[in-house]
């Protein structure tokens, strides 16, 4: 009987030493892969910086790289990506947060089998189709409330970015609040608290993480959208800070100007250059969730 546990405990222990390899290697695979992109990245910008000023490109606020005499200010194009996506994020985070809460701890179960459905449909719809609805509709409905003067303009890609974030943020941030033991539910509620308090003071901080998650998976979409913002912003390269106005965000930029560039250009290694500051931009928004959720541990450790 002895030998036989000994035996046992040798296999589990091999088995156990082969799935720590394979998960590390996944693990490697990873963070290869983005050093990868970063290097292909930096290596194609590499002409461009040392023929162009840095702090020009960054701060130049006309981009006309295919013009007689191109300039490469990139600051219209992070404009747009922060205008467009920063509203974006202040509509679908509060509005998916609560449709999560309510999926979660308050709708009736007959109730979520209709919502639930209804929402991962709408994370499957093309982005194309998003794109259309605020070209043709959402536009419409925009000038006959504001009057602005362009009819495709930030606002528009935004509120359609949000329509977007919204599904995802709520299918993943649903299934952390449902991962919470009922126990500790269970636990608040003897203890004399309300049900809103329990899921305010126990069911979210306990979710947290999940939470934090679909917001940066869901902001990640709006920053990385490229077809919906395209059809929805007015694609202009101007600088503006009013989300009233047409804006050509980042990921727009790259799909319209790639297909006219001529490889080996100084127009081509701009691009590169471009595409690398968006990579600069989601990595940094992963790092600031990063760190606000590690602060938000230790104040409730």
């Amino acid at each position: 009987m002895a030998v036989k546990l000994k035996r046992s405990k040798k296999a589990g222990n091999a088995e156990e030493g082969t799935a720590k390899v394979l998960l590390f290697a996944c693990a490697l695979v990873s963070l290869l892969t983005l050093g990868l992109v970063f290097i292909f990245l930096l290596g194609n910008s590499l002409p461009f910086f040392q023929s162009n000023d840095l702090w020009a490109f960054l701060t130049g606020k006309v981009w006309q790289p295919f013009s007689d005499y191109p300039s490469y200010g990139v600051l219209p194009l992070l404009m747009g990506t922060i205008l467009v996506s920063l509203v974006a994020a202040l509509i679908a985070i509060p509005i998916g947060v609560g449709c999560t809460v309510y999926l979660s701890e308050i709708a009736h179960p007959r109730v979520k089998q209709v919502l639930k459905p209804v929402i991962e449909v709408l994370a499957g719809v093309p982005s194309v189709v998003y794109g259309l609805f605020a070209a043709l509709v959402l536009s419409n409905w925009i000038a006959d409330l504001f009057h602005p003067l362009a009819r495709l303009n930030a606002l528009n890609g935004a509120l359609i970015l949000s329509v977007m974030m919204i599904p995802i943020l709520v299918s993943v941030a649903e299934e952390a609040m449902n991962a919470v033991p009922g126990s500790l539910r269970e636990a608040s509620l003897a203890l004399g608290a309300t049900r809103w308090e329990t899921i305010r003071r126990v069911v979210i901080p306990a979710s947290l993480p999940g939470i934090m998650a679909a917001i940066v998976l869901s902001v990640g979409r709006a920053v990385g959208e490229t077809m919906a913002v395209i059809m929805a912003t007015g694609s202009a390269t101007q600088f503006t800070t009013s989300i009233l106005d047409s804006v050509r965000p980042i990921t727009a930029a790259l799909a319209i100007d790639v297909p006219e560039s001529v490889a080996g250009s100084m127009q081509y290694y701009s691009l590169f250059a471009v595409g690398l500051l968006l990579f600069v931009i989601t990595f940094a928004i992963n790092l600031i969730a990063d760190y606000v959720l590690a602060r938000y541990k230790e104040a409730y450790a």
